[in-house]
């Protein structure tokens, strides 16, 4: 057996606990000193080791491993020789007396196939051969060139939720090398589709490297998502070509700076949804390749009698009442800033990130305030889904200023409005406008007591978790069977409508109505004031054949289909057209729109003014919004009937400008299928309209 080599003599020389993970040393004091250019000061965070090694091996050389000899407050850290880019290392470690036994194999120094060390949370990548994972060094260079992030306002923000993978596996026009890859993601193609569909910033699902759950593994499944983070700083390799990962990982790192360079030069964001609220390790009984190792009483929230608390459903929570691990985070965020370039984040479970010590939600946590404190962290675009699974977890509209929020009541009205209401209820049963016209209007009294404005409102429909748009109209009830859970995963509450029929249908008449009402919601996230996300598909007409819980499903199932037909070709030119719509409405408004500077006046079928027992009776199915700019240059119409038949209405009465007569409207949009046929026509303010049943009419003065 060949032993491992033991050096010590770096021991002796200053080393640093800050900042964690491998760093250059501080600056040399002999000429000696810096000739060692390969030398490195490494940390690590391991509170629940009472010493540690480093396992590393540079590349062509053989496995080291070195005793880290200083620790100050948990932080074990030493310098370390030969230790260039493209080394690969973990740790290993005595657990103090009172700790449980720490299970991690020693390496096989005779082997390549080294036993699993624990990955530095620092670690900038990961290599993985079968089950062994260990760290990477890395180095940094990339030519950004005149890279320049976009910073597109708020108020001119379209997001695209998308799956790196997904997105273009099946594209067509994007060479098979590069489909379901960084590089497909940037590809002039699928950027063609961007700027044409009219999205500002695509927001990827999980990027950070990530590992499947040991149930999927059984199953033979993935966690196609990835919201299972393994390594915080780490990019994922398996979305990169195969020429990349073959190269390595600076190649990886690359290829994904590469996306971001390219988006960013097509004028588009790029936001990633990040997972800091647990990490892949599992429950108590889970893997150990990291954090559990290293300080598995310090790493994840525990009960007064040391069980797991999970607030998030995935085993384990991580514990941010620890500075250590607040520090991890924001350290993580700025590294995604500073060297990927990355315009915002998306905070999943955002809720478990802000929860004290005594796991309750503080809006004076650490968590938040380093953020708004933060030069650069504080210009991001901050996006939290303002919930967990934990006590108190439900907290949308509660988050501070510089934040938006995932808005469930948009999801919620909206749906419940256009499908549930519909989907055979008694009359007298419906939930009438009120929720509808809170949507539209960035729900107000969600947002208003955080002090921040409607565009704090995320809006969304549909999102990765649930049915697509197109499943959403199509299935009454999940059909998640292929998850191997029986059908008991994902939400059974959906409030979705399959108009008579479940699943797939040739009936013309129910494919007509489907249409229509996926033309309803789009329209409606796309004239509602806030920020609107549409997920990757909707704009085609994707389908999941009625599982919405599709996580573990790398497949054709979760690929977007590009195949034309004439109702993707329908539903893709909708959504140009209202997208397009937004946009102009938007050009016409005071700048400070959504601002008080704009009046927002609701009339019902008769023109008059709404009145409190019309906004109170479920049956009033007919709404109209009216939108007046400061000095009434501009004016918006939006018109609702939201009945199943035809409806006469009349326009609100607005007096023409010079006094004489009424203003006339001009029809921009329909939802019916007169919509090309009708566009552009001419109704006088005041006048009688007819609106078909199920459809929204906007006009514009």
């Amino acid at each position: 057996m060949v032993m491992p080599i033991f050096d010590t003599a770096s021991t002796t020389d200053a080393s640093r606990p800050s900042p964690l993970g491998l760093s250059l040393p501080q600056p040399a004091s002999s000429d000696a000193e810096a000739s060692s250019p390969e030398r490195v000061n490494v940390a690590v965070w391991a509170p629940g080791l009472s010493t540690v090694e480093i396992a590393y091996k540079a590349p062509g050389e053989s496995w080291k491993v070195q005793t880290l000899p200083k620790c100050d407050d948990g932080v074990h850290h030493g310098l370390v020789e030969n230790l260039p880019a493209g080394t690969r290392y973990g740790f290993r470690g005595a657990p103090h007396e009172e700790a449980l036994p720490l299970s991690v194999p020693a390496p096989d120094f005779d082997s390549d196939d080294v036993g699993q060390l624990l990955l530095d949370p620092y670690g900038r990548a990961v290599h993985q051969r079968g089950e062994h994972l260990s760290s990477v060094r890395m180095e940094s260079a990339f030519d950004w060139g005149d890279d320049k992030q976009p910073r597109t306002p708020w108020r001119e923000t379209i997001v695209y939720e998308a799956h790196v993978r997904g997105q273009s596996m099946l594209h067509p026009d994007i060479p098979e090398h590069l489909r379901g890859t960084y590089a497909g993601m940037a590809h002039p193609a699928m950027i063609e589709h961007f700027h044409s569909l009219g999205v500002t910033a695509v927001q990827l699902l999980p990027v950070h490297f990530h590992m499947d759950e040991q149930h999927l593994q059984y199953l033979g499944l993935t966690n196609y998502w990835g919201y299972n983070t393994a390594a915080f700083f780490a990019p994922h390799a398996d979305y990169a070509t195969q020429a990349a990962q073959q190269a390595g990982p600076h190649a990886v790192q690359d290829e994904f700076k590469g996306m971001v360079k390219l988006l960013h030069a097509a004028g588009i964001e790029v936001i990633l949804d990040v997972v800091y609220n647990h990490t892949a390790e599992g429950g108590p009984d889970g893997d150990t390749f990291s954090f559990r190792g290293l300080g598995e009483q310090q790493y994840y929230r525990h009960d007064a009698h040391g069980r797991y608390l999970d607030t998030t459903g995935c085993g384990n929570t991580l514990n941010f009442a620890e500075p250590r691990i607040v520090d991890l985070a924001i350290d993580s965020l700025r590294y995604w800033v500073d060297e990927f370039h990355i315009d915002g984040f998306r905070f999943d479970l955002a809720v478990t990130l802000c929860r004290n010590a005594g796991n309750e939600f503080d809006l004076g946590h650490p968590f938040l305030k380093r953020i708004a404190e933060d030069p650069v962290l504080s210009k991001s675009k901050l996006i939290s889904e303002p919930w967990d699974v934990g006590y108190g977890g439900w907290q949308t509209g509660r988050f501070p200023k510089g934040w938006a929020d995932w808005n469930d009541h948009f999801r919620d009205g909206v749906r419940r409005f256009w499908l549930s209401d519909r989907s055979g209820v008694e009359p007298g049963q419906s939930s009438g406008v009120g929720a509808l016209a809170d949507a539209l209007t960035g729900s107000a009294r969600v947002f208003g007591p955080s002090g921040r404005s409607r565009l704090a409102s995320l809006n969304f429909v549909t999102a990765h978790d649930g049915f697509t748009l197109a499943d959403l109209v199509s299935y009454d009830r999940k059909h998640n069977e292929a998850n191997g859970e029986q059908n008991r995963d994902g939400h059974s509450d959906n409030r979705s409508y399959n108009h008579g029929f479940e699943g797939r249908t040739e009936n013309e008449t129910i494919l007509a109505a489907r249409a229509l009402s996926k033309r309803n919601l789009m329209t409606t996230l796309m004239i509602s004031i806030g920020v609107p996300m549409i997920t990757a598909g909707d704009e085609l007409g994707r389908t999941q054949h009625g599982n919405n819980n599709a996580y573990c499903q790398d497949n054709q199932l979760t690929w977007l289909d590009w195949t034309q037909t004439p109702e993707s070709h329908d539903m893709l030119r909708s959504t140009k057209r209202v997208i397009r719509l937004r946009k102009e409405f938007l050009q016409a408004q005071d700048p400070g729109f959504p601002d008080s500077r704009t009046d927002l006046d609701w009339f019902d079928e008769k023109g008059q003014p709404m009145t409190a027992a019309k906004w109170n009776d479920p049956s009033v199915r007919i709404l109209q919004l009216l939108a007046s700019s400061e000095g009434g240059a501009f004016r918006g119409l939006l018109v609702i009937n939201g009945h199943k038949d035809d409806k006469k209405i009349v326009l609100p009465k607005l007096i023409a400008e010079s006094g004489a007569g009424h203003r006339m409207f001009e029809l921009r949009l329909t939802t019916s299928e007169l919509n090309d046929r009708r566009q552009g026509a001419l109704v006088a303010a005041g006048e009688r309209e007819i609106v078909q049943g199920n459809t929204i009419n906007i006009y514009r003065t």
